[in-house]
């Protein structure tokens, strides 16, 4: 009589069930990087994206889910029977500030964990916030002329200092754009802009279309000061990630130190 061996095949059907499960997890663990890495440029802290991943992970079905995130990279393993561990790393270039697209991002994470999304389905979702239209430049010049006039006028300057104060946001904001366009890191668009901002606030008070220097250029400052960033590093600190907390922290004042030596500069330039 001849002995067949049948486990064998069982056993060859068993690991490419396996291979097949952790590409699908692959898969699924890459999508869920993509609304990491959106949420942490978008301006989330790093307790909210460590959060919204590891559950994104459980909702799609691994059974542990370890995440270590930082300013600039995103580390995930998952865990399972079905296919054993499997880690992807994402490394997370530039901020973009937009909290619309952070709260879009958010209700989608609720939505998958509810809802149980097909990666499909997932992927148009998040195409589809990827693809909101951002205020128009118009919109965002509006914006920056009504900041800091508010500002110059709350800070004791004149209906004249705050015309001043306006009319220049909108030329920093028209700058900041164009760096931004040659993706210049954010120290030199600081620099850039506090120079040019203190440069102009005192020839608007030297060809009389100011009165105060100071004034003018506090609405201006308060454009630049990155408070989210300040703010965000607290969190960060507060909830327990302190090597991510103190990289921000350290950033934020780097940044601030960067846009006290543009207008420094601008005030030698003027006055020597």
């Amino acid at each position: 009589m001849e002995i067949t061996n049948q486990t064998a095949p069982a056993g060859d059907a068993g690991e490419l069930g396996r291979l097949e499960e952790a590409a699908r997890t692959n898969e699924y663990l890459y999508q869920i990087l993509d609304i990491g890495q959106a949420m942490l440029q978008s301006g989330a802290e790093v307790s909210r994206v460590e959060d919204s991943i590891r559950r994104l992970c459980l909702a799609f079905g691994a059974e542990r889910a370890d995440v270590f995130t930082i300013t600039s990279s995103i580390m995930v393993t998952v865990y399972s029977h079905r296919f054993g561990a499997v880690t992807q790393t994402r490394r997370v270039a530039g901020t973009q500030y937009d909290l619309h697209r952070l709260e879009l991002l958010n209700h989608l994470c609720r939505r998958i964990c509810a809802q149980h999304l097909t990666l499909e389905e997932t992927d148009r979702a998040l195409d589809a916030i990827q693809a909101t239209p951002q205020y128009s430049f118009g919109t965002q010049l509006f914006t920056y002329a009504l900041i800091s006039s508010s500002f110059s006028l709350f800070f004791g300057g004149s209906l004249l200092d705050a015309a001043a104060s306006g009319v220049i946001g909108m030329v920093l904001k028209y700058l900041d754009r164009v760096i931004r366009r040659t993706e210049a890191n954010a120290f030199l668009s600081a620099l850039l802009c506090s120079c040019l901002g203190g440069l102009l606030a005192g020839l608007a008070v030297r060809s009389g279309l100011g009165d105060n220097t100071d004034m003018i250029s506090i609405g201006n400052i308060m454009l630049l000061i990155p408070g989210i960033a300040l703010t965000n590093s607290l969190r960060d600190m507060f909830s327990g990630n302190t090597i991510s907390g103190l990289m921000r922290f350290i950033e934020a004042i780097l940044l601030a130190l960067v846009i006290a030596c543009g207008f420094a500069l601008a005030a030698g330039i003027m006055f020597s």
